[in-house]
């Protein structure tokens, strides 16, 4: 579907001018090239094509504008032409000749000619007719097939619109041209370029780097304008080479990186729970990742447990598998050894999201507990933790551990990944089953015979069922008996959290087996491609759709080497089956009653869907050419070889299926019954008689012929075998067309950004306009997308996948073109970094929008076997060479020639062997539907004929099964191999024996090894004679094939070992060309050479292909090489392609060497440096006796040498060092080679430029300067006006100064100043800010200045970030305004964040609290100090010397391992005539030449004092997950092990330590400072060590011996560390940089240079009295260093680093992180003071004494035993440090019966404090069995709780509160007043703290939860609180309980309260008499009168007798 229209000419212009036009059609416009000096008539002949989406509508219009180009002004519009398409639609094709119309509409004589064609959609409109070009009569003449010329004219030229058009798709099908084949029928079409028309070679062919004026020009004419801010350039700069339209781009990595296990590290940090649901409990966290389980200790009778216990789980397994494992924190209730206790609540997330965080951890953050078994119940606490997942090389940053004091906002810090909310819900994910085809047999064929004869019936082998795992569980469907075709329809329901924090589900069909369960093949199912969460996003929902598994081949053994690919692990080599299934998500209710709250994974009968609800069946054919196959391994040995493709099982001739099963819809029958989809055509049991197309799937086996020692190739020399194979699929393919698009607009942005960052990279002007053009192209591509995308709604087979994906795709790249067109405008030269990160971030997303979740075609496997037996593949995916006719849609290598390297299956391609190539193949694919099939053989190369079986002898679109070339061209390949560097070390020396493959075609040529290098100049011509490539001429031209280059090492022994391989293209010349430039002769380029995924060095080459013409050989350009060589048959590289040299000089300067290990068991004595570059070289003085001095005596040599003038081809430097023995032998040490030089360039000052600011710049552009204002001063001073600053907001700013004139830098206010601004600081404090009293002086130490600072630190961090997001926000403000929806709900989503934040500070502009004002401060580093300061390089460059191999799996050998030592030193290179003024200078040197006032390398005696602060995070040596850590310090020869003061088990240890230690450099010049694990039995284990090179801080012009403080002070807590006062160090500085001064005026000013200071100048000493000193003047000056012309550069200041831990057995992984600094102070020197005393602070003691006075309204829960009446029997439990230790009760009030209670009973809870942390600090022995007691930090909470007391069972627990002693509610007056907010609602209400009231009472209420979690008060306690100091509590003791001394009163209770069996007299009276006293004297008289009756009744018979008989 296109519309084609050709520009012919344009006539009857004026004047004479150059002139362009463009055209444009539905927003796509192209321009033609520049017509220079046209008069009357412009012939253009230019054609250009619109691939158009949906069909034209009659009324949309096509406009062209003519116009006259001007380099300079815009172009000015002759006149437009529009045209309505009405007709173009109705005929299919029109020409036209018109006048042009000018701005006002009117006609101008200017006229146009110009032919218009459209092809519709399946070609509704204009077939293929033989009049297609209406001008070319001649295509039918008898001829070659060449192309006939007037077609040239049409075509010609068309290269240059397609590149300036930034949405021209693939340039290949812009015109069409016929090629002769076979019997005078046109079999094919022809797509491609062709040549173009002579004149045109200029432009057809600008060189692969061009150069700026070019793209200046070229920017002018298509911006148009001069503003460069605007002008953008599209891909017509191309850096990289031509990209062809026939071939695709080969992939360079070739090792499978999936699959292979890597090293991780989880390591979890449980810090405390909250809120936790249940009364009483005794909590315990299970922490679970995958299998493994650790505990942690269990808290006692507590709902907030303080843990902080860390949790470390090492890893090795694959990252796939890794990031799958889930993370599931679960607190358990009372557990202990025998019962396994109830579980509260549990969190689970699978460790990919937490790798996928930034910094690939969560920090300080709250987990959600929820009960998995209950869905009703509600949320069941807050458990808050730090986990973070470590591979290999990450380092975690850890944010700085300070005092953690804020107010905890638990809402606002979630565990939970951005974007999620926090309220997630419960949801059931159905996964449907349906069926599944084509399984591979799982049993052997020997179980099958005996089974068929035992049963008599053919089974298939496999009883497969399906198995999905999600989230940690597992569901199964049935099995499905002896079924290769299983049918299940089941769905299996999971339950939970929704949206999950598990991101992949995992599917896999498996085979049911008692013995072997084995998997058939697995899926993953990716969340995050499934559904979308923004506000127009969609429910995770997939299919029904076909998923396709890939694993091993389909072979069955017993022991499959392969299963691992089964699992889903690494990528699959075969088809394995196809499985149908569906997902769905359903939110829960959870009110609904009727739920069911079950999370158990059940599994139940699904509704089976339709045959056709996947679409409909289409025949598919793939086609594909062989069209070479070079480069075979010779390992494989040499039996016939022949190659085999499959589709699904088609074309499996091997291993497909046991027994295809055939049901073949017949041509006339009716397509109903299904299709089987999974045929296998073999060629035998089907002759078909209608003419039937028959698959062949394998090419003919043939023996392969030598190459070279490595390598075969197979004759495929002018007979190219075929394939071709029809297979039934779903027609699915819109999913892979829109795919295909999204992959091609990435591919195309992908390759814009190389270009940019290879020009930044190669520093080309104007990357900007690069990126502007890329940022074109990348808007008209979405908008692309849009129009495509849109056109095929309404498919009856999409799933609602589709439906939504296709939206929201829609919506992205709609919204990423205005992004990108926003951005395009904001691109400019400063702002190019920041957009770039911006730019990839689209690729990223497109990548991954592009990525296709419902599969359709299966991809296709190429596999090359020996002898039947498989032994290398290739897996082609099915969307890369899908055809469609619409160009975009088409896959990227959709009749293309592809370059495919094969690769072993599975693990076998690990390691070196998956580095070396298996076969090279050169393959021409094509996949589409049947019916289409007419084009398939368009993209290959012409001038073939077919060869086609018996059957389809006449039949034109009858596939061949081989082509046979009838057209050869003959070149001649000139490869200039250069030079390589940064190869990789392959022998044990460290270096390697190098020299290099060249592979082209079927030919090999090597260079000449050179020995002992890892950068060899081999300076080479390898001449490759007679190359014959086949097809037409000019296809030849632009698509040359690739050139293989590969390295190797040459071993004595063995064969060579391989080292890396690239890729190249030749530049092409055609016999009838001229050699000249700007295309010849080539240029040398850098190709990156890779070793595996790895990259391993750099070639420099250039590479030519000259066709031989008809002339022979002679007509090629001659080889000019130097000659002066005697290299016998080498040639060299040629004159024009090698580099013009210029004569340079190289000074080096050697100060000594470090640390040499042993070689060869012998230690080295006498070690000398060899220095060579380029061939020549010098060497150092020998060093005698390294053991005493391993410092050179000769510091500076020279040597001169030839280098190219482009710094970017200058050869590397190498180093090596030697150690000279007995008998003249010498052994090389190690070596090391200086890749780029240019760091060590020294480029001469410019006359022009001040003097001073060229050196600035190579001081590394350490010169910042500060911010001047000019002001109105004499002599031209500047005033630099420098505020006090406010303590955080430290932003300093800088400006450049002028070199001459003078400034004043303006330091410090005045004290008073200073105090009033406190004073109204003070004021404006809010509430109890301002009670807080100024810190009194005595008090500060170390420690307080320490705190201080980190609290700076975090702050600067805080507003780093704020501003940081701000400045996005600004951004996403910007680029979304074209799409305002966004911006809302960003919004929205932020504005609950900043309320919360506003809450937590009071006002935002307060200053920090008061005591910040008045404490010094030093720097905290978080990190190594020499990384702020460049390694402390500055002068003295340390070079690693490396030995030994680099080991062959990436795991072992580390960088670190293969050091063998260090050289100092450095390097200076500059041209050789140097300016006389550099050499004229005052006080120069000419011994030392560069280097200049360097200090002696003389050995010094150093005291080194090393203060240890403390360590964090520490990993866990022991078995309970702590350590016992201590330091030990190693520097030469002294060894300090600080082991008697370790410190019991803890992770964050505080030191608080100092050493001395006396030092000489250079011998002891490394320190070791190591943090060691104290063990009782056993040797310690080493944590981990940091190690410090001194030397380097030593002699560094930072100055890092002493840091320099803020303020200058004589005594208090921040003395003067440093024995020279401020004023002598600038003296020194002053006279060792040459600087003018210091010169101290009056006043308080100071000049140095041309800066003038200010400052105080008065000094009070510890008396009191004010003194005169310049000191503080000085020191203003040191502070601002680096603002000093020329010499000036950052001093160290006073600090404290903080450095990781690493241990050797664990490399690459932090094992923790120490916090430390270092003073140096040499001897020679006055002695410094004491060390500063940095010891822990001590706990202050304290007493809290606790009086519980009354309790009131405590629930009743005790029913009375007589009367059924409630009543409680009160006791209060109180605690503070645990329960264990010091809880305490008071008596019991029995029987209350309104839930009063009187106690008067006092608590006195005696506590260790630490203010600064606000922390508890107990120790106590963890077990019986510890060996010492182990100190804990806890927080101070008070603990009281309400209890109801049983004496036959447990005590009932009835409320708590918890109050923090830091920071509680202050206590109701009344009980009245008390209520449930004084604990809900904490933020609003007044808070106190017990250290500043030190007494409070009040009433506070006693809280529980109830059945529905609610909190409810259940008691109210009036108590009071009194803290005292334990001098205090001596002074003024009390007794506990109520006595003495200073007993309380017995509290007065009702005389109901009492103990019923201890008094059961008093019972009686107080149950019985008082209430029931009338009922029981009723009674009473009741039982009388009973009594009296019953006698009555038994007497009276006796007496009746009695009186009867009258006895």
């Amino acid at each position: 579907m296109a519309l084609m229209l050709q520009l012919r000419t344009v006539s009857g212009l004026r004047g004479r001018a150059d002139r362009i036009a463009k055209a444009a059609f539905r927003g796509l416009s192209f321009y033609t090239r520049v017509l220079e000096n046209c008069e009357d008539e412009a012939r253009f002949d230019e054609t250009f094509r619109w691939p158009v989406a949906s069909n034209i509508d009659g009324n949309e219009i096509l406009e062209i504008q003519v116009f006259n180009y001007s380099k300079v002004f815009t172009n000015r519009l002759i006149g437009t032409f529009r045209m309505v398409l009405q007709q173009v639609v109705e005929e299919g094709q029109v020409e036209v000749t018109d006048t042009l119309i000018d701005d006002n509409n009117s006609a101008i004589q200017t006229s146009i000619s110009i032919e218009i064609r459209y092809h519709a959609l399946d070609g509704t409109v204009g077939t293929w007719n033989d009049k297609e070009f209406l001008e070319t009569p001649s295509v039918h003449s008898e001829g070659d097939g060449r192309y006939p010329l007037e077609t040239d004219s049409l075509l010609s030229g068309h290269r240059r619109g397609s590149d300036i058009a930034p949405g021209k798709s693939n340039q290949q099908s812009a015109e069409r041209s016929f090629r002769r084949a076979g019997k005078g029928v046109f079999s094919a079409m022809k797509l491609g370029k062709a040549r173009p028309s002579k004149d045109d070679h200029r432009k057809q062919d600008e060189p692969a780097v061009l150069e700026t004026e070019d793209l200046d020009r070229k920017a002018m004419r298509y911006g148009g304008g001069l503003e460069p801010d605007t002008i953008s350039l599209a891909s017509v700069t191309a850096v990289t080479t031509n990209v062809s339209n026939k071939r695709s781009k080969p992939d360079i990595k070739m090792e499978p990186s999936a699959g292979r296990p890597m090293d991780y590290q989880v390591s979890i940090t449980i810090i405390e729970a909250r809120q936790l649901v249940g009364l009483n409990m005794d909590p315990v966290v299970c922490v679970e990742v995958g299998e493994e389980k650790k505990y942690t200790s269990m808290k006692e009778s507590t709902n907030c447990p303080y843990y902080n216990e860390y949790f470390v789980f090492d890893f090795h397994v694959p990252p796939d598998v890794m990031f799958d494992k889930i993370i599931k924190l679960s607190v358990i209730h009372s557990k202990n050894l025998l019962r396994s206790g109830t579980l509260v609540g549990s969190f689970k997330m699978d460790v990919g999201t937490v790798y996928t965080q930034p910094e690939h951890q969560f920090y300080h953050k709250w987990a959600i507990l929820s009960d998995p078994e209950d869905l009703t119940a509600g949320l069941k606490g807050y458990l808050k933790c730090d986990i973070a997942v470590v591979g290999k090389g990450d380092n975690i940053k850890t944010p700085h551990k300070a005092n953690e004091t804020e107010e905890e906002d638990i809402e606002g810090n979630l565990l939970l990944p951005d974007g999620v909310p926090a309220e997630r819900q419960w949801a059931r994910f159905y996964i449907k089953i349906y069926r599944a085809e084509g399984l591979p047999r799982m049993n052997t064929s020997i179980m099958a015979n005996v089974k068929k004869a035992l049963i008599g019936e053919n089974k298939d082998l496999v009883d497969p069922y399906v198995q999905v795992v999600f989230a940690g569980q597992k569901g199964k469907t049935s099995v499905q008996k002896s079924s290769y075709e299983p049918l299940w329809n089941e769905q299996i329901v999971f339950t939970e959290m929704f949206p999950p924090l598990c991101k992949r589900i995992k599917i896999q069909i498996r085979d049911s087996d008692k013995v072997n369960d084995v998997a058939i093949g697995t899926h993953f199912i990716d969340l995050r491609k499934i559904s979308n969460e923004g506000d127009k996003g969609f429910l995770p929902t997939f299919g029904p759709a076909w998923v396709n598994m890939y694993g091993s081949t389909r072979n069955y053994t017993l022991m499959d080497e392969h299963q691992e690919l089964n699992e889903g692990l690494g990528e699959g080599v075969s088809f394995r089956a196809r499985l149908l299934m569906g997902l769905a998500v359903e939110i829960l209710d959870t009110t609904n009653p009727e739920i069911n709250s079950s999370t158990e994974v059940q599994v139940e009968q699904a509704a089976s869907v339709a045959d056709n609800c996947t679409g409909k069946m289409e025949e598919f054919f793939l086609f594909g050419a062989f069209l070479e196959a070079t480069m075979i391994d010779r390992k494989i040995g040499d039996k016939p070889i022949n190659f085999e493709v499959t589709i699904g099982n088609y074309g499996n001739q091997i291993d497909g299926m046991s027994k295809p099963i055939l049901r073949r819809k017949k041509e006339g029958g009716d397509g109903d019954e299904e299709e089987s989809e999974l045929l296998q055509n073999s060629s035998e049991d089907e002759g078909d008689e209608s003419g039937e197309l028959v698959s062949v799937s394998s090419t003919q086996p043939m023996k392969p012929l030598v190459t070279d020692r490595n390598y075969f190739h197979l004759p495929y020399f002018e007979k190219k075998p075929c394939i071709y194979i029809k297979s039934w699929w779903q027609d699915q393919r819109r999913r892979l067309y829109n795919a295909n698009i999204m992959d091609k607009i990435a591919d195309k942005l992908e390759e814009g950004l190389n270009d940019v960052q290879e020009m930044i990279k190669t520093e080309k002007p104007h990357p900007e306009r690069r990126l502007r053009g890329v940022l074109e192209e990348l808007s008209s591509g979405c908008l692309r997308f849009v129009t495509l995308a849109d056109k095929d709604q309404h498919h009856s087979s999409r799933t609602r996948l589709d439906r939504e994906r296709l939206k929201s795709c829609m919506r992205e790249l709609e919204n990423m073109g205005q992004q990108a067109t926003t951005l395009r405008s904001q691109v400019k030269r400063n702002t190019m970094k920041d957009k770039l990160k911006l730019v990839q971030n689209f690729l990223q997303k497109l990548r991954f929008l592009a990525d296709e979740p419902q599969h359709t075609i299966p991809d296709i496997f190429i596999w090359m076997m020996s002898n039947n037996k498989r032994i290398a593949y290739a897996r082609v995916p099915s969307k890369d060479i899908l055809y469609s006719i619409v160009d975009e849609e088409t896959g990227k290598d959709c009749a293309k020639v592809k370059t495919i390297f094969l690769k072993l299956p599975g693990k076998r391609g690990f390691g070196p062997a998956g580095w070396t190539v298996q076969a090279k193949m050169e393959m021409y694919l094509w996949l589409g539907l049947n019916k289409q099939r007419k084009d398939f053989l368009s993209g290959l190369p012409c001038g073939f004929e077919e060869k086609k079986t018996a059957r389809g002898q006449n039949m034109p679109s009858f596939p061949p099964i081989s082509l046979l070339y009838t057209k050869k061209q003959v070149f001649q390949l000139r490869a200039h191999m250069y030079q390589a560097r940064s190869l990789f070390a392959a022998d044990s020396s460290g270096l390697s024996d190098p020299f290099a493959r060249v592979f082209f075609i079927s030919q090999s040529q090597c260079t000449e090894v050179l020995n002992e290098t890892l950068c060899p100049t081999w300076d080479q011509l390898l001449v490759f004679d007679n190359v014959e490539l086949y097809g037409e001429v000019h296809e030849m031209r632009d698509d040359p094939p690739i050139i293989v280059i590969e390295i190797y090492d040459q071993d004595t022994v063995g064969k060579a070992d391989f080292m890396g391989r690239t890729f190249a293209k030749p530049v092409v010349k055609m016999s009838d060309e001229h050699y000249s430039p700007p295309r010849f002769p080539p240029q040398l380029e850098y190709y990156q050479i890779y070793r595996g995924n790895a990259t391993a060095g750099d070639l420099l080459a250039a590479f030519e292909l000259l066709q031989i013409g008809p002339g022979g050989k002679s007509d090629l350009p001659p080889i000019d090489g130097p000659t002066d060589m005697d290299r016998g048959p080498i040639l060299p590289v040629p004159l024009g392609i090698r580099p013009v040299l210029s004569k340079y000089r190289v000074e080096i300067l050697f100060w000594g060497l470090r640390d040499l290990k042993r070689v060869n068991l012998a230690q080295v004595d006498r070690p000398r440096v060899d220095i060579e570059c380029a061939g020549r070289g010098v060497q150092s003085a020998l060093i005698q006796n390294y053991k005493k001095n391993p410092n050179f005596s000769t510091l500076v040599k020279w040597f001169e040498v030839d280098l190219p003038e482009n710094e970017l081809l200058h050869p590397p430097l190498n180093i090596r060092v030697v150690d000279c023995r007995a008998f003249g032998r010498y052994t090389l040490v190690g070596s090391h080679a200086v890749s780029s030089l240019r760091k060590f360039i020294y480029r001469p000052p410019d006359k022009k430029a001040q003097h001073w600011n060229m050196t600035a710049k190579h001081l590394n552009g350490y010169l910042a300067m500060a911010k001047m204002a000019h002001c109105s001063l004499p002599a031209g001073e500047i005033v630099v006006n420098m505020e006090p600053e406010i303590p955080i907001k430290k932003m300093e700013t800088m400006v450049k100064l002028e070199a001459n004139s003078d400034a004043v830098v303006k330091v410090d206010v005045t004290e008073e100043e200073k105090e009033k601004k406190k004073k109204k600081k003070k004021g404006g404090g809010a509430g109890e800010e301002a009670e807080e009293e100024e810190p009194d002086e005595s008090m500060l130490d170390w420690w307080s200045k320490y705190f201080a600072s980190i609290e700076t630190m975090k702050e600067q961090l805080r507003q780093h970030e704020a501003a940081a997001a701000e400045a996005e926000e600004k951004e996403d403000m910007e680029m979304a305004e074209g799409s305002k929806g966004q911006v809302k709900n960003k919004e929205k989503s932020k504005a609950p964040k900043d309320d919360k934040k506003k809450k937590q500070q009071p006002a935002p502009e307060l200053p920090e609290k008061n005591k910040k004002q008045k404490i010094d401060e030093l720097k905290v580093f978080n990190k190594e100090l020499e990384t702020e300061f460049d390694n402390f390089e500055d002068w003295l460059h340390t070079f690693n010397l490396l030995r030994g191999k680099i080991g062959d799996n990436d795991d072992n050998a580390t960088e670190e391992e293969r050091i063998v030592g260090r050289f100092k030193g450095s390097i200076c290179v500059y041209k050789v005539p140097l300016p006389d003024d550099i050499t004229k200078e005052a006080g120069y040197d000419p011994n030392f030449g560069m280097f200049q006032g360097i200090p002696s390398n003389d050995p010094i005696n150093v005291l080194v004092r090393v203060y240890v602060v403390r360590a964090t995070d520490l990993h866990p040596a022991d078995i309970n997950g702590k350590a016992d850590p201590y330091i030990a310090i190693k520097l030469g020869k002294t060894d300090i092990k600080d082991k008697e003061n370790y410190i019991s088990k803890q992770l964050n240890p505080v030191f608080g330590k100092s050493f001395d230690i006396e030092a000489t450099f250079p011998v002891e010049s490394m320190l070791t400072v190591a943090v060691y694990d104290w063990d009782l039995v056993g040797t310690d284990d080493l944590i981990g060590e940091t190690k410090i090179d001194l030397e380097n801080r030593y002699y560094s012009k930072h100055r890092a011996t002493c840091g320099i403080s803020q303020t200058y002070s004589i005594h208090g807590y921040n003395t003067w560390r440093d024995p020279m006062k401020p004023s002598q160090i600038l003296s020194k500085l002053c006279k060792e940089g040459k600087v003018d001064g210091p010169h101290f005026g009056p006043g308080g000013r100071v000049k140095v240079a041309n800066r003038v200071f200010t400052g105080p100048t008065e000094i009070e000493d510890e008396n009191g009295q004010k003194k005169q000193t310049d000191e503080h003047l000085a020191l203003t000056v040191l502070r601002h260093w680096e603002d000093i012309p020329r010499a000036g550069c950052r001093l160290v200041p006073e600090h404290v680093e903080t450095r990781p831990l690493l241990n050797p057995d664990k490399p690459g992984i932090e094992q923790g992180r120490l916090e430390m600094w270092v003073d140096m102070f040499p001897m020679d020197m006055p002695a410094p003071g004491p060390a500063i005393d940095i010891s822990p602070r001590k706990p202050k003691k304290y007493e809290l004494r606790v009086i519980v006075w009354n309790t009131d309204e405590v629930i009743l829960e005790d029913d009375d035993y007589f009367t059924g009446e409630k009543s409680s029997d009160i006791f209060v439990r109180g605690w503070l440090k645990g329960q264990q230790e010091d809880k305490q009760d008071t008596d019991v009030h029995y029987h209350s019966l309104t839930g009063e209670g009187n106690f008067n009973w006092r608590y006195i809870f005696p506590f260790d404090y630490l203010m600064a942390e606000e922390k508890i600090v107990i120790s106590k022995k963890e077990s019986m069995f510890s060996w010492d007691e182990t100190e804990y930090k806890i927080p101070a909470r008070l603990t009281l709780q309400v209890w109801d007391a049983d004496h036959f069972s447990a005590d009932d627990f009835l409320g708590a509160i918890e109050l923090d002693l830091n920071r509680f509610p202050r206590g109701a007056k009344t009980s009245k007043q008390c209520t449930l907010e004084m604990v809900t609602n904490e933020a609003e209400l007044p808070m106190v703290s017990i250290f500043k009231q030190k007494r409070v009472k009040g009433w506070w209420p006693f809280v529980a939860r109830d059945e529905n979690d609610e909190l409810e008060v259940t008691g109210k306690v009036e108590a009071e609180l009194h803290l005292l100091t334990a001098e205090e509590a001596e002074k003024s003791p009390a007794g506990l309980a109520r006595n003495e001394p200073d007993p309380l009163e017995k509290p007065n209770r009702p005389d109901t309260s009492f103990i019923w069996f201890l008094n059961p007299l008093k019972s009686i009276k107080y149950l019985i008499c008082t209430r029931y006293k009338w009922l029981i004297i009723k009674i009473v008289l009741a039982l009388l009168l009973l009594i009296m009756v019953a006698l009555f009744l038994y007497s009276m018979p006796g007496y009746m007798v009695k009186k009867l008989l009258g006895a």
